[in-house]
């Protein structure tokens, strides 16, 4: 795992994209039947006469994969992070089992707390492709991290900034 880093150590369009993983049905099933128990995620034959013709993924399933895959791939590393939301969450397209999926997150912007000098916010769009690589969920997040001490790090400048380049304005 990567070392700590802190708010002025990230950049607006620094990616991160994952290795594929693929959905099985019982593991759909399994996560269904425990935490979003539909049919159409939980019965392969009443799913099947439902709307999408077929066993698909709780919404809710791909979104803690997203987290999942990032945080056992080393994410933010030693970074403190504390989530505070979730913004414009959107599932676009059923994930059937067998689909591969890849995740990809972005930081889109980057801003100091106005109200605590020691932390800032980073906003990182989240998409979810599968194997056609079609959209099948999209997010942002919004996460707290800590300011570096001194506030300055190697290279880096401590106003806010956004996925254009552009400063925030405060």
């Amino acid at each position: 795992m990567s070392a700590a880093r802190c708010l002025e150590d990230f950049r607006v369009g620094e990616r991160w994209v994952s290795e594929p993983v693929t959905l099985s049905a019982e593991e759909i099933i399994a996560f269904g039947k425990a935490n979003d128990p539909q049919p159409m995620h939980t019965d392969v034959e009443r799913a099947g006469k439902g709307p999408f013709g077929s066993l698909i993924a709780s919404g809710w399933q791909i979104a803690a994969l997203s987290m999942h895959v990032f945080v056992q791939a080393g994410g933010y590393g030693e970074t403190p992070v504390v989530g505070l939301g979730i913004d414009e969450l959107r599932w676009l397209k059923p994930v059937r089992p067998g689909d591969r999926l890849v995740v990809e997150r972005e930081i889109v912007e980057i801003r100091r707390s106005e109200t605590r000098a020691d932390r800032g916010v980073l906003r990182t769009r989240v998409l979810v492709r599968n194997q056609h690589a079609d959209v099948v969920m999209s997010l942002y997040t919004l996460s707290r991290v800590p300011a570096c001490p001194d506030g300055s790090s190697a290279g880096s400048s401590t106003e806010a900034r956004k996925e254009d380049g552009s400063s925030c304005s405060r």
